[in-house]
């Protein structure tokens, strides 16, 4: 656990393709350092731009992520963390985190969103230790995934 009280940083595993109401989706795994694993169902584009920057490709055209930091960069603006700490009626929610030198701004956000920005910029993903405990899975539920390839 960080010394952030009641947080957790996780790391991503990957992109994989999970069973979910009888076909398949993907989502990204979030893993802590005790090895608390928790997917999180996200669209096509989102896996698309995770995956790409995780296996370190550059497309031929900037994604929307890419600019996104890119815009962030020039205005001298550093994503400083995310946090994903809600989950309502099976919706997960997260907060983007950014610092101009001089204030921090909260903006919400999709978590897939800043998790594909946090890996294009090195911010921590943080997450609340009580959604990560409570919606956990086995390592066994997610043998039968397999990680997406997309190309």
């Amino acid at each position: 656990m960080t010394s952030e009280e009641g947080l957790r940083e996780v790391f991503v595993k990957g992109i994989f393709l999970v069973n979910m109401l009888g076909g398949t989706s993907p989502a990204v795994l979030l893993e802590d350092e005790d090895g608390l694993v928790l997917p999180i169902h996200i669209g096509q584009a989102e896996a698309l731009s995770i995956d790409t920057v995780m296996r370190n490709e550059t497309l031929p055209r900037p994604m929307t992520h890419d600019l996104l930091v890119s815009i962030l960069e020039r205005m001298e603006v550093e994503i400083d963390r995310v946090f994903i700490d809600e989950k309502i009626d099976n919706v997960y929610y997260a907060r983007l985190v950014l610092n101009d030198g001089r204030r921090h701004m909260e903006f919400d956000a999709r978590p897939s969103d800043c998790i594909a920005m946090a890996l294009r910029t090195g911010a921590r993903i943080m997450i609340s230790e009580d959604l990560i405990i409570s919606d956990a899975v086995s390592k066994d539920l997610l043998k039968g995934s397999r990680s997406l390839s997309l190309y």
